[in-house]
């Protein structure tokens, strides 16, 4: 059974959130530069990404204990190691769908080109206008299976920070995420899209700048996981730290 945990509607704020993940990793900036660089490397190091969940679990858990004022380090991000299990379940979840709508698409868009080709290499009178067909068929295709990309994304948003610090187990994670993930759909769009200008504005950059831009994006995210739920009161962990502010400042 699915825990009840509460979460909000229409919480996330963008441009807010932007500028909250901004002032979040200001002060170790170059720590959580080179968290994602390290992160990144070491996650798609192993196919289908099953070393990137516990990575992103670790980078989540740096934000999170972060916003609980205790201290961080960068042996924090291998951290996420501790939530290895849920996190490759959330990881599976994520990737297997994905491949399951993009692989079979290319490989019947190729099929179809070819014996589109072929049809026209063995007729009498060609007519370009069946390969245009595949093309625009394709096209449509490709634009249905964006949307479909964009609703998956936007619901495993929450489901990493959720593993952290609700300690769900991933297919829990991965449910309360969707809704509340579509609870938020436009919200989280616009975040994406914005942070998405980010990434490409730095991937221009010689590329190395897309990895300036991820402590930015990251704690975007984090900053409105934060926004949605609210952060678990530390005492709960055994802590005597008082409990954070509910949002971001």
């Amino acid at each position: 059974m699915t825990p009840e945990i509460p979460y909000k509607r229409k919480a996330v704020e963008p441009v807010e959130c932007i500028k909250a993940g901004w002032e979040l990793v200001k002060p170790q900036y170059w720590l959580f530069v080179g968290m994602c660089i390290i992160g990144y490397a070491i996650g798609m190091a192993v196919p289908l990404g099953i070393l990137m969940g516990p990575m992103m679990a670790g980078l989540y858990l740096t934000f999170f204990t972060l916003r609980r004022r205790e201290p961080i380090e960068f042996g924090t991000l291998f951290k996420g190691f501790e939530f290895f299990g849920p996190s490759l379940v959330a990881t599976l979840l994520h990737a297997i769908p994905v491949l399951a709508i993009v692989i079979p698409t290319y490989v019947l868009f190729y099929v179809s080109f070819v014996i589109a080709v072929m049809a026209q290499s063995q007729s009498q009178n060609p007519n370009p206008l069946g390969i245009l067909g595949v093309f625009f068929t394709f096209l449509l295709v490709i634009m249905v299976i964006f949307v479909l990309l964009v609703i998956i994304s936007i619901g495993f948003v929450f489901a990493y920070p959720l593993i952290v610090d609700r300690r769900l187990n991933g297919l829990d994670a991965v449910k309360v995420s969707f809704k509340a993930g579509l609870a938020n759909f436009w919200r989280l769009l616009g975040l994406m899209l914005l942070t998405g200008i980010m990434g490409m504005v730095g991937f221009a950059f010689c590329i190395v700048g897309m990895f300036l831009v991820l402590p930015i994006t990251y704690g975007a995210m984090a900053s409105a996981y934060e926004q949605v739920f609210g952060l678990k009161d530390p005492r709960e962990f055994g802590s005597k730290l008082p409990p954070p502010p509910p949002v971001f400042n």
